[in-house]
């Protein structure tokens, strides 16, 4: 969204929001990218192994869960939650949601059943994608939820919930994206609520190309050669969905996935220099703790923003 110039003001000066009349959040994501299957995102998992998936593989995976959804009778404007925690599944319920036209709500894996039950009360979410703990968390509280009709496993069937990689392995990988406008409804993302209950706000499309300016600017004009994002911010907030997951997606530059119990300072500057991260986005209070842990250069690190 930024032109690149030499100082603030020429900057400024050649600034222009440039939003396109229809924007699909899902197909910006992934399809722009998918030729040739460059790497998209790279997971840690708690045991070390390491999965790589490309740009084609999110949007083949996509439409996959995509069908399924169709075929289960979600529609255009229907809503669905995702709680799960930084992996590969939460990238693509988010993108297939986009594709599909429904509306995703990102939900922190830490909710109590009371925080949970209230926003997916609140938004009508009609499915729910997550992992064992949250299916069994979510199975506490089903039946004050009548509209949520679908739980989406990906730890395998169990507690009400259907198993999540099987139904998208039996599904077809070809899928005609919704064409959406840029207006059109795309995420609901719930405040803390400084006063009553937590507030929805309604996002749309169009938020990613809003968000892109404040992700560029502080990043030093991203994308550039070689970049790779991470951050140690949960995906379920905004923050770290809509700072580097999807801004980074849009601009083909690989996001690196890990979900620690804790945060580890020593184990965030590890995890930086042999994955390669150049590119970071650190709360105040992961920076503090990393201050406080190391005093020196970490052999290999080779951060550029």
């Amino acid at each position: 969204m930024l032109q690149r110039a030499d100082t603030y003001a020429d900057l400024l000066d050649n600034f222009r929001w440039r939003i396109p009349a229809r924007y699909n959040i899902g197909t910006d994501v992934c399809d722009r990218h998918a030729p040739g299957n460059p790497l998209a995102l790279i997971h840690l998992d708690q045991d070390g192994a390491v999965r790589r998936y490309g740009f084609d593989d999110l949007r083949r995976w996509s439409n996959r869960f995509a069908n399924v959804l169709a075929a289960h009778g979600l529609a255009r404007g229907d809503r669905i939650g995702v709680l799960l925690p930084q992996a590969p599944e939460t990238a693509v319920a988010h993108i297939t949601g986009f594709r599909a036209g429904l509306i995703t709500i990102p939900l922190f894996v830490l909710f109590g059943p009371d925080a949970l039950a209230y926003r997916l009360g609140n938004s009508g979410a009609r499915a729910v994608v997550t992992d064992r703990a949250g299916a069994a968390l979510i199975a506490g509280i089903r039946d004050a939820l009548p509209g949520l009709e679908r739980v989406y496993c990906i730890d395998g069937a169990g507690e009400g919930a259907e198993d999540f990689h099987a139904l998208c392995g039996r599904a077809s990988d070809a899928f005609t994206p919704v064409d959406t406008a840029a207006d059109d409804p795309a995420v609901i993302i719930y405040t803390s609520g400084t006063t009553g209950d937590p507030k929805g706000a309604l996002h749309a499309h169009r938020v990613l190309l809003g968000h892109l300016p404040g992700v560029e600017m502080p990043q030093r004009f991203l994308p550039q050669p070689g970049d790779r994002y991470w951050t140690p911010a949960d995906w379920a907030w905004i923050g770290g969905l809509l700072d580097v997951l999807l801004p980074a997606l849009h601009h083909g530059v690989p996001v690196v996935s890990h979900r620690a119990k804790k945060f580890d300072p020593e184990g965030a500057f590890r995890l930086m220099a042999e994955q390669g991260v150049r590119n970071v986005f650190l709360p105040p209070t992961a920076m503090k703790l990393m201050r406080q842990t190391r005093t020196t250069p970490y052999p290999g690190l080779n951060l550029r923003s």
